[in-house]
């Protein structure tokens, strides 16, 4: 191998979308510190292996701990890494995220070939402890009890040109029975607005048009610094941002979920007709003890003041299946609310205690048996239900925000992937004969009619049949394109086939005052 070549890093992402956007702040501490990604290192790159490894000097796995087989995937996933770093003199391994933030110093008490430990409350750690390990030969752990540094503080690499996670707040002040989250995020704190607006603008100064404000519980936003309509203040002032075409949030909490906040989402033009509300149950005995401080008929009245203002809104849920005491009445309850709710789609879980919380102790533990086949109804009605109501949408015009990656090919057709302003997936077949100069781009908007409502997903291939079919390039577009011939350069650079030049630009944004 030849000492010319950078040390890169890959990084794998278990869990929610607040991983991913701690990834995004990880990735960027890296390459602030010399790393490069290695899929810019061909050579290197192509040592990857079945273990996920990716051909990387550094792997960084950032956990989650919200299922209950997540201790079981990360070591048998270390335990595949092993095998690769006593063939990789120099390879080093590190684990973040939340079971990072559980487990601690146990991680490398059961993997003890891992190098760097860190928890959810310091990120801004990593170099340093991947520096520490290698001068020192033996495994850095720091795990701190409560944040020190805001992670939208720190530098990003973001995955997408296009769109942008931003965080408004860390943590939750909630206390679900069945969630490790609070004890492993600590309590919520709010990011003074102005601060997160100056990150809305400067990611679509960046070419981004599209943001999704990230949260723990989003509605809850401005509880710190005591106003509680902080948050659709923020939603509308995103409506002020020029060239911000679209923003979403995620996640909402049904018991603060407000009118104030409907109303911003209706009245504020680039303010997508898409909300995410977790049920987690249609049981109001099960909701109880779950500690979730709402009942099934607020809940259902959410959705009706949603429907009233935004008609075109998708809804989409969670819900929980076999919570301990949960009776063949509470089930049938969650079966006829989401009956009624007619989600566009809902993650579905199985209930699984994770010690440290209240539910994990709790009597009347459902069998296996019990559980499977009430997931498995559960799953079947809401595909049902998925596919009527997608199918209702044939023939209507979508706008799509075209998306990183290949569409769903055939051998007639050629489609490109994107999400509808509904936050629908929609495949979306080009028209015959169309140059590669005049294929719509990652962050493109195209506009096409549904030919097809399958359970999951969109079909428009009104482009094949003459139909309705319109590309709008865009900044965003641009600036994926840009992102393209970057990576190209860096790429040479690391081969050697170029001068080195001053590499990726990396946002940093102030710490809070």
């Amino acid at each position: 191998m030849s000492p010319q070549l950078p040390r890169t890093y890959a990084i794998r992402t278990l869990g929610c979308q607040m991983n991913v956007h701690d990834s995004e702040r990880l990735a960027g501490l890296l390459e602030e510190a010399g790393y490069v990604p290695v899929a810019l290192v061909p050579e290197k790159a192509a040592r990857a292996t079945d273990a996920g490894d990716e051909g990387a000097d550094v792997v960084v796995v950032n956990t989650c701990s919200v299922r209950e087989n997540a201790a079981t995937r990360l070591f048998g996933n270390l335990g595949q890494l092993a095998a690769v770093k006593r063939e990789r003199p120099g390879m080093q391994i590190a684990v973040g995220g939340c079971l990072a933030q559980q487990m601690r110093g146990g991680i490398v008490e059961r993997a003890p070939w891992v190098d760097a430990v860190l928890g959810t409350h310091n990120l801004d750690v990593l170099p340093a402890l991947l520096r520490r390990a290698r001068h020192n030969a033996e495994a850095a752990v720091e795990i701190e009890e409560s944040l020190k540094v805001f992670p939208s503080t720190l530098p990003t690499h973001r995955e997408r040109a296009y769109a942008a996670w931003v965080s408004i707040s860390v943590g939750c002040n909630n206390t679900c029975t069945f969630c490790i989250v609070p004890s492993l995020r600590g309590r919520e704190r709010d990011r003074r607005p102005g601060d997160v607006l100056a990150e809305v603008e400067a990611v679509v100064a960046e070419g981004a048009v599209e943001v999704t404000l990230l949260g723990q519980n989003v509605n809850s936003y401005g509880v710190g610094f005591g106003d509680r309509r902080a948050f659709a203040k923020l939603l509308r002032a995103c409506g002020s941002v020029d060239g911000l075409e679209r923003v979403r949030f995620t996640s909402p909490h049904p018991a603060a979920f407000s009118d104030d906040v409907i109303a911003a989402m209706a009245e504020t033009d680039n303010v997508m007709p898409s909300l995410h509300m977790p049920l987690q149950s249609g049981s109001d005995r099960v909701l109880r003890a779950m500690r979730r401080s709402y009942r099934s008929q607020r809940f259902l009245g959410i959705l009706d003041r949603v429907r009233a203002s935004m008609p075109e809104a998708a809804i989409t849920t969670d819900v929980i299946v076999g919570f301990p005491g949960e009776t063949d009445e509470d089930f049938q309850a969650t079966l006829d609310l989401v009956e009624e709710a007619r989600f566009a789609s809902a993650f579905t879980f199985v209930y699984s205690p994770r010690p440290g919380t209240p539910a994990a102790d709790m009597a009347d533990q459902i069998p296996s048996d019990v559980v499977s086949d009430r997931y498995r109804r559960l799953v079947d009605l809401q595909e049902r239900i998925s596919a009527q109501e997608n199918a209702a949408l044939e023939g209507r015009a979508v706008d799509v925000l075209i998306s990183e990656g290949a569409g769903r090919k055939d051998p007639t057709t050629d489609r490109v992937t994107g999400r509808a302003a509904d936050g629908r997936l929609v495949h979306i077949a080009l028209p015959a004969g169309m140059g590669e100069s005049e294929r719509p781009r990652p962050g493109d908007m195209v506009r096409a009619q549904v030919t097809h409502g399958a359970p999951h997903h969109l079909v428009a291939d009104s482009a094949l049949t003459g139909g309705p079919f319109d590309v709008r390039r865009t900044r965003a577009g641009d600036a994926w394109a840009e992102c393209e011939r970057r990576a190209s350069r860096l790429k040479a650079e690391a081969e050697g086939r170029a001068p080195v030049s001053l590499g990726m630009p990396r946002l940093r944004m102030r710490a809070d005052a």
